[in-house]
């Protein structure tokens, strides 16, 4: 005979804000169909305790310390076909939204709508249905669920020309001062744009800055969309 408990639909909550996990626990666990099965800052840790006990759901966040959650998403879905992914995160912009859709998630939520709309989504990708923030365009979920090619490309239409090649020159891994002489511009100046181009595309550090602009350079060297990486 199954306890209540068995039914129940487990989820494990991945993200680098021990609040952020405090408040999706207890807000998960007071309702009669879910229950929180695990939570970590560490992708590495979130899988090892996968193979102790299969979560149904895994809430993850993009932006965690030393990890990339795109490919913790990828592992998951390579690994743990079956387990649901909603990406909750800062960023709201299309471009991340995109990669995580690609990369394997089901669902897409930022945190400042989460109080509202969490427990929806969870159940949405748990009933087998795709969840986006409203922010998302339906029509970008409509291209990524038909397997279109993306022409757009939102991450570039944030930025003015001068933040462009900026970022295609942090991408190609020049330093500031290089980018300095180059653009003849004061280093000073250089460090603003780069500000402004983190707050811009939601970059929560120069690491994170450096990284996603790197993979954008390199996936348009190829030939491919930076979201196809």
């Amino acid at each position: 005979m199954c306890r209540v408990s068995d039914l129940k639909k487990k989820v494990f909550v991945l993200d680098d804000h021990p609040i952020v996990r405090q408040g999706l626990a207890e807000l998960i666990s007071q309702e009669p169909d879910l229950a929180i099965s695990g939570d970590s800052d560490d992708p590495r840790a979130a899988l090892e305790a996968f193979g102790r006990e299969v979560p149904d759901i895994v809430v993850v966040d993009l932006s965690l310390d030393d990890s990339d959650g795109l490919d913790f998403i990828r592992t998951v879905r390579k690994d743990y076909p079956g387990v649901a992914v909603l990406v909750l995160t800062m960023h709201d912009e299309s471009f991340f939204a995109e990669r995580a859709l690609r990369a394997g998630a089901s669902g897409y939520l930022t945190k400042q709508e989460a109080s509202e709309k969490v427990l929806i989504a969870i159940r949405s990708l748990l009933g087998g249905d795709i969840f986006v923030s409203d922010r998302i365009s339906p029509k970008l979920v409509e291209r990524l669920l038909n397997g279109g090619a993306l022409n757009d490309d939102p991450l570039m239409g944030r930025l003015s020309n001068r933040e462009q090649e900026v970022f295609r020159r942090i991408g190609r891994g020049q330093s500031i001062q290089e980018i300095s002489r180059d653009l003849d511009l004061s280093a000073k100046t250089v460090e603003t744009y780069r500000g402004h181009i983190k707050e811009k595309l939601f970059l929560k550090d120069s690491r994170e800055l450096t990284q996603y602009a790197t993979r954008w350079v390199l996936s348009r060297e190829e030939g491919d969309s930076p979201l196809d990486s």
